[in-house]
């Protein structure tokens, strides 16, 4: 589980094809308490270490994955937002992120609005009953609060901390983050399902 709190932007230094994919990432964070078997969120993805060094790691990406999610286009020096997972007694800064990914969206608009920046994302139609104002979203493993929706499209401003500490500094209209909506919204519209 993780919180939505980017602790690094890492990059991908190497992408083995072979079957599911390996890739090995690299980052300023101490790996010497991550042990393999160890879960990352990567770009918003719950992944699991099978190998590290002192500022790299190794993880495999299923076919699964790949389709449902940004990993199958990134290249060697693509930037990552990196968060380790929540500890028990660490503070819960964003909101509960699984790391399970819905789907993509599209950033359709960037705009400045005071010092923050407004994006526009688009997400897939069947998504959009999970999105709602004022609620949590997690774009990329970055905990967002969702400004305004219409329909599947719906807004998030990202501030200026964020923009640096994040890969949202160097989003452009066209591409796409990972959506994870919220877990909660997520059961909640289960449970209301009609038997």
């Amino acid at each position: 589980m993780f919180t939505g709190i980017v602790t690094d932007v890492g990059n991908v230094r190497s992408i083995e094809r072979k079957g599911d994919q390996r890739f090995v990432i690299g980052c300023g964070f101490d790996l010497s308490v991550t042990t393999i078997g160890a879960s990352i969120s990567c770009a918003g993805v719950c992944l699991t270490v099978v190998a590290k060094g002192s500022d790299w790691f190794a993880i495999e990406v299923s076919q699964e994955t790949l389709g449902r999610t940004t990993l199958g286009d990134w290249r060697i020096e693509t930037r990552l937002n990196i968060e380790q997972s929540l500890k028990a007694g660490q503070e819960l800064g964003g909101h509960f992120v699984l790391g399970h990914v819905d789907a993509t969206a599209a950033v359709i608009e960037r705009r400045p609005e005071g010092g923050s920046h407004r994006f526009v994302f688009e997400a897939p139609a069947t998504l959009a009953r999970y999105i709602a104002p004022k609620g949590s979203i997690c774009l990329d493993g970055v905990s967002l609060t969702v400004n305004e929706v219409d329909g599947a499209r719906f807004g998030v401003n990202i501030i200026p901390h964020t923009a640096a500490a994040t890969t949202f500094g160097r989003r452009s209209i066209g591409e796409h983050v990972n959506v994870e909506v919220d877990m909660i919204a997520r059961y909640l519209a289960r449970l209301l399902e009609k038997p």
